[in-house]
């Protein structure tokens, strides 16, 4: 059990440290599923799930509230699955890690879930808190919510019989958000033509790291830096300047995450070599000072490669 189980609410706490323990990647919620099912048997409470996947759990309204009109709360089962490279962990086996830091609840080295974990903690609680008065509840907890509102799109036809429905997927504690944020996903293709590595080169492996990341929605306007775009204007530059030639890229894993590390391996001109050197000394101390206040724990480095390395870089 976590040390933030002792924190207040006590129940919402408890109810979220068991969820962290359960795997629930998009589109892998069987288990995390399996748990609101089993939930809802050991505590007698009624429960409905439909071909999607979604989980409906009723109970009625408290004395003196039972003809009050039946309010549904809605959270989503799934996490966004991230991880530093450096950190060893399995999103379909591992249980979340866990602690505290500077009164904030964070992850060792992954993303924590409290999207939207801490808000099946908080439907779940409001369905045992004997202290809570409120008229019919319906929790209702979806899939895929986070590559595709899977489970919203796919709900079951008589899974909800309440009018009024509070969606627990918000930011900020105490504030209703009347409304909603749209989005649209892009897919680009395009080909190339691989070629053998050329000959007179020098090779480099450029790698960004340690920035803060976030929510693709909701972080977007906090001015955090993106790995991808920090990298690719140091290749942009590189290619124009220097004539570099790139062996791999890669950065980010999820559409909807800020990417928060990524790397790139590619060849400079052994003539170009003295002066790219220059260029990239000048390149990482700009970044430097942009991520100053913005971005505390930016990392750039650079180390040279012997060409036989690129293709397992």
């Amino acid at each position: 059990m976590s040390e933030i189980t002792k924190l207040e609410p006590k129940l919402v706490w408890e109810l979220f440290d068991a969820i962290t323990r359960v795997p629930r990647p998009s589109k892998k919620e069987e288990k995390i599923r399996e748990f609101l099912v089993d939930f809802a048997k050991k505590h007698n409470i009624d429960y409905q799930t439909d071909q999607t996947g979604n989980v409906v759990m009723r109970v009625p309204g408290t004395k003196g509230y039972e003809n009050r009109p039946c309010v549904i709360l809605q959270s989503h089962m799934d996490m966004v699955c991230e991880k530093n490279s450096d950190t060893a962990f399995d999103f379909d086996k591992d249980p979340i890690r866990t602690k505290i830091v500077d009164g904030w609840v964070k992850a060792e080295g992954t993303t924590l879930g409290a999207d939207d974990g801490i808000g099946m903690a908080a439907a779940l609680a409001a369905l045992l808190d004997p202290a809570l008065e409120h008229g019919p509840l319906e929790a209702l907890f979806t899939v895929d919510e986070e590559t595709g509102l899977t489970g919203a799109f796919g709900l079951g036809k008589g899974m909800l019989t309440g009018r009024y429905l509070v969606n627990l997927d918000s930011e900020d504690e105490g504030e209703i958000f009347i409304g909603c944020a749209g989005g649209v996903d892009t897919l680009a293709m395009f080909r190339y033509k691989t070629e053998a590595a050329p000959e007179g080169h020098v090779f480099f492996r450029v790698r960004v790291s340690d920035l803060s990341g976030g929510h693709s929605g909701d972080d977007i306007d906090k001015g955090r830096m993106n790995s991808n775009k920090l990298v690719a204007r140091l290749l942009w530059n590189g290619a124009q300047r220097f004539g570099l030639r790139l062996s791999r890229f890669d950065g980010g894993n999820l559409r909807n995450a800020i990417p928060r590390e990524a790397y790139a391996v590619f060849a400079v001109p052994s003539g170009s070599k003295a002066g790219f050197e220059a260029f990239y000394k000048e390149f990482a101390g700009e970044l430097a000072a942009e991520a100053k206040f913005r971005e505390p724990n930016f990392k750039i480095g650079i180390e040279e490669v012997p060409a036989a390395s690129v293709i397992d870089a």
